[in-house]
């Protein structure tokens, strides 16, 4: 970032922050890392600090960050497309979608095919409907619903439509596939991964997952959370 802020009033007239986040750290560690770390620099009693677009703590890649004025801009953010790169691990499902959970079950994948996975990816192109997972930072109730799935509440969670405008495999080593996926906002990519296993008579789960860009926003554009606060306090 060419022109980094260099004073108070610069973060709270607002900022965009592209941020790599790293494996095992919440969207919001990362933001409340930021936000103290600016208030501490400039002695600040409060500066709104927030992130457009959550990424699971086992996934990667591109957060935007925005501060003071530039806050507004979050829900304009949000609605762009993006991109994220990852693999599915075929044959075995978790309570999570991904490997927040441990495996639950397994499945056979001796009869899943080059061309039967190259003609299941038909089927999650354009607009889908898709059942968020149980894991996940939407709320019901005022609370989060992985806090009710942690304490083993069941929840019914409606279907809702989103679109995904792209699907590429980029590489099939079983029961490992990689992947690129485009996709429209409110898409759970570890859904995708829990559906497409089922959609080939087996079970699926995410194993890796990263965020590479945010409409015009890149991944190669972004500072790491250490790199921020070198910035920072330079």
């Amino acid at each position: 970032m060419s022109n980094f802020p260099k004073t108070a009033e610069e973060f709270l007239s607002g900022k965009i922050f592209l941020i790599d986040k790293p494996l095992g750290w919440t969207s919001f560690d990362l933001v409340k890392k930021m936000k103290n770390l600016i208030r501490t620099k400039y002695n600040l009693k409060k500066i709104k600090v927030g992130h457009a677009g959550t990424l699971d703590p086992l996934a990667t890649g591109l957060l935007i960050v925005c501060t003071g004025r530039f806050t507004k801009r979050i829900s304009k953010i949000q609605g762009q497309a993006k991109v994220y790169t990852g693999e599915i691990t075929l044959g075995s499902t978790t309570p999570s979608y991904d490997l927040e959970t441990e495996v639950g079950a397994r499945y056979e994948t001796s009869h899943i095919t080059k061309e039967l996975i190259q003609n299941t990816i038909l089927n999650f192109i354009g607009e889908i409907d898709q059942i968020p997972p149980i894991f996940s930072a939407l709320k019901r109730d005022g609370e989060r619903l992985y806090e009710k799935a942690r304490r083993g509440e069941s929840i019914e969670i409606e279907a809702r439509k989103v679109r995904v405008h792209s699907f590429e495999i980029t590489a099939i080593e079983m029961p490992k596939i990689s992947f690129k996926i485009m996709c429209g906002k409110g898409t759970y990519i570890r859904s995708i991964a829990h559906d497409f296993g089922a959609a080939l008579n087996s079970g699926a789960h995410l194993s890796k997952l990263c965020r590479t860009a945010i409409g015009n926003y890149k991944l190669p554009d972004a500072l790491n959370i250490f790199s921020f606060e070198k910035k920072l306090n330079s």
